[in-house]
């Protein structure tokens, strides 16, 4: 036994021994109230001060967060770090009748893919019609700067179905896996409806739609896609589009068996548990520096990872815009929480959270740490794809891995579906090929965006979180000005 151990019994012994001879006087009947009080609010403020220590002994013990000090960063900012991204302190929140029902969505994947008819209801149609709005908010779809909200108000509010179809239809999986589209349509319409099941402020189908936009981004301009299978690419997308069904403000845990295309999905959505972050993290750092490379099923959770927390990468006007609707997503539970008499969650009180120094926290150990490993990880398995691609032009070497074939297929299904779509009139056709990849430019945009967010946070909260809600839109208004001047 540690002396951590030993100390902590120490500091409990005596709360317990009056807290046991409370309940003996109230079997008898023989209790006075001022001593009863006394005796509670002793143990409160010992057991308090214990549950503080053990918060800190938690933090010291995961990488990230070890060098933290505690005046740079607020207690509270300090006690949601670890109850959301470390396992230890996450177990403790979960409350297993909230357990989303993960079930049904491993039913829906069986079904969607293979089953023709779903609900009993038929599609007699040759695709998804797509309003005219929701096309010209799709010519973005390849940006970083993807405006999904855009696309859910051009959608009506269907941004997450038609996110799908999208991708399913540019990376010409319909066609290669011959999924019914009547299947697939019916599929993402399910999908809507369990997003929408908790009307979640944060933890919607908008999100989805952003998360598999994103991944789609990560996947496209880092060259992944090169390296990934057609299966795997399914798994991406698919994983992106149901990572959060039914959310329900707790963490997914489930047991169910595994096969191919499924083993996938489920391993990637597990990934996005928040409470398996460091070690996630430790995991695959570790592996690049192994010599038997990077393993492909650890690194499509990275992406997806990446991509779920990815909103403070994203320009101010998307990350405030994201932010705000997490924290009414912490203040709902918090009003909650004040209605049951419970103590708030960190983050949880309306009345008193400190916005701007969570995000920076969060950046500072959670964001920028992330990106800097997928970075890392791209780096390591692109650059040989490029280098073999390289050979394969200048030579008559020729390529003969099955990702590389791959990946000039999907890159040949990208291209058309851009000819034939919003590039109708012929006149730009983007390059897909590795030989196009720019990993330089990948990294330092993300890097730079991170920067430039976390600066205005650190503006914000030299102002005071008081007037949080105004200079924040005297911020978007400002970029939004500068947007169109170099528009």
């Amino acid at each position: 036994m540690d002396d951590h151990v030993t100390i902590r019994k120490k500091h409990l012994q005596r709360p317990i021994f009056r807290l046991r001879c409370l309940v003996k006087q109230l079997e008898r009947g023989d209790v006075n109230v001022v001593d009863l009080k006394k005796n509670i609010e002793y143990a409160a403020s010992v057991l308090e001060a214990v549950y503080i220590d053990e918060t800190r002994r938690l933090l010291d013990t995961e990488d990230e967060l070890s060098d933290i000090q505690t005046d740079s960063v607020p207690s509270e900012v300090r006690d949601w770090l670890a109850s959301t991204f470390t396992r230890k302190m996450g177990m403790t929140k979960k409350k297993p009748e909230e357990k989303p029902k993960f079930r049904s969505i491993v039913h829906a994947v069986q079904a969607g893919i293979f089953v023709e008819r779903m609900y009993r209801k038929t599609y007699h149609m040759v695709g998804l019609a797509y309003p005219a709005a929701v096309i010209v908010t799709l010519k973005d779809v390849d940006k970083w700067s993807f405006d999904v909200f855009a696309l859910n108000e051009a959608s009506g509010e269907h941004s997450l179905k038609f996110m799908i179809y999208e991708l399913f239809t540019r990376y010409d999986l319909i066609n290669r896996f011959k999924i019914p589209v009547s299947c697939l349509i019916t599929f993402a319409e399910a999908l809507e409806v369990g997003y929408s099941k908790y009307k979640n402020p944060y933890h919607n189908l908008i999100h989805a739609a952003d998360v598999t936009q994103t991944v789609h981004y990560i996947m496209l301009h880092t060259g992944i896609m090169h390296w990934l299978t057609e299966l795997e690419i399914l798994a991406m997308v698919f994983a992106a589009a149901i990572h959060d069904y039914e959310h329900t403000g707790t963490t997914n845990n489930f047991h169910i068996q595994t096969r191919d295309l499924r083993n996938l999905v489920i391993e990637m959505v597990l990934s996005t548990d928040m409470s398996g972050h460091f070690q996630q993290i430790k995991n695959i750092r570790n592996s690049l520096q192994q010599p038997e490379g990077i393993d492909r099923a650890k690194t499509m959770s990275l992406i997806l990872h990446a991509a779920d927390i990815s909103h403070p990468a994203k320009s101010w006007k998307l990350h405030y815009r994201w932010t705000m609707a997490l924290m009414e997503e912490f203040f709902l539970q918090g009003d909650k929480e004040a209605e049951l008499g419970l103590p708030f969650s960190p983050l949880c009180d309306r009345k008193s959270t400190m916005v701007a120094q969570s995000q920076i926290g969060f950046i500072d150990f959670i964001v920028e740490p992330t990106f800097s490993l997928l970075t890392d990880s791209t780096e390591k398995i692109v650059i040989p794809l490029i280098e073999e691609a390289s050979k394969a032009e200048t030579s008559s070497y020729v390529a003969s891995s099955s990702t590389t074939i791959v990946g000039l297929h999907i890159a040949d299904a990208l291209r058309r579906s851009n000819t034939k779509g919003s590039m109708s009139d012929g006149s730009y056709s983007p390059d897909y090929s590795l030989a196009a990849v720019d990993l330089k430019s990948f990294k330092n945009n993300l890097v730079d965006i991170i920067q430039q967010n976390k600066e205005r946070w650190k503006e914000l909260a030299a102002q005071g979180e008081s007037d949080l809600h105004k200079n924040s839109e005297d911020l978007v208004n400002a970029e939004e000005k500068h947007d169109e001047t170099h528009s």
